[in-house]
């Protein structure tokens, strides 16, 4: 297996910012994506919006699924301090957990799960959670729940893992080749998370910067409109 960058290497950090100013969509408000709530936690459902061109690119990579098969979206944008706090509830966890690991250690386990918050693609508005539904709103079978640790899934959660069925493995695959064909990249620990235009998309892409950093949802200039 291709070695992993983790969201924590440093190489990800270094990465520059060209932030283009593009406005956060609220991708229920045409209906073209069904979108599943179960993250909504404000009262400005705040987890539905993305960048304008992450959801042209989800759009394009559902034109290409098999008849019958739709995205199911999850998740888009998290407030930082939100992902702050999933971080750090993480990384508490895994102290916990293994005391004898350093904190260099811990951050690098953490950030398989959670991006460190100063370069989450989800505070950016650059990448989403997702998986597969039938026409009828009905999951697929992925080989984990969406959102499974690495602890809880014996990494099963890793996209490419080899201890899952091969109705999971051609679903996962059915995904990825739609997403990656529209420009989306992967973090490979996670199979649902996809994004586009952030700092980790810049570094797998060669891209000389990311388009998107992260902001504050009532930062955006129409954001939600």
């Amino acid at each position: 297996m291709t070695e992993i960058v983790l969201m924590s290497d440093p190489k990800v950090a270094a990465v520059p910012v060209q932030e283009c100013g593009e406005r956060l969509m609220d991708v229920r408000q045409h209906g073209r994506l069904l979108v599943d709530e179960r993250k909504w936690q404000d009262a400005a459902g705040a987890f539905a919006h993305l960048r304008e061109g992450v959801l042209d690119r989800l759009l394009e990579a559902q034109a290409q699924l098999p008849r019958g098969l739709r995205l199911l979206f999850v998740e888009g944008y998290r407030q930082p301090s939100l992902q702050r706090h999933y971080f750090d509830e993480y990384a508490a966890q895994l102290r916990a957990d293994q005391p004898e690991w350093s904190a260099e250690r811990v951050r690098s386990a953490a950030s398989r799960y959670v991006s460190p918050p100063e370069i989450a693609p989800h505070s950016a508005g650059a990448a989403v959670d997702l998986t597969l539904a039938d026409d009828d709103g009905r999951e697929l079978y992925m080989g984990t729940r969406m959102n499974a640790t690495p602890e809880e899934s014996a990494g099963a959660c890793y996209t490419q893992a080899v201890d899952i069925s091969q109705e999971a493995r051609s679903h996962r695959d059915i995904l990825s080749t739609a997403l990656t064909t529209a420009g989306l990249v992967n973090y490979p620990t996670e199979w649902w998370h996809w994004s586009y235009g952030d700092r980790y998309w810049a570094l797998m892409t060669g891209a000389q910067a990311a388009h998107y950093g992260p902001r504050e949802l009532d930062g955006l200039p129409g954001a939600g409109k």
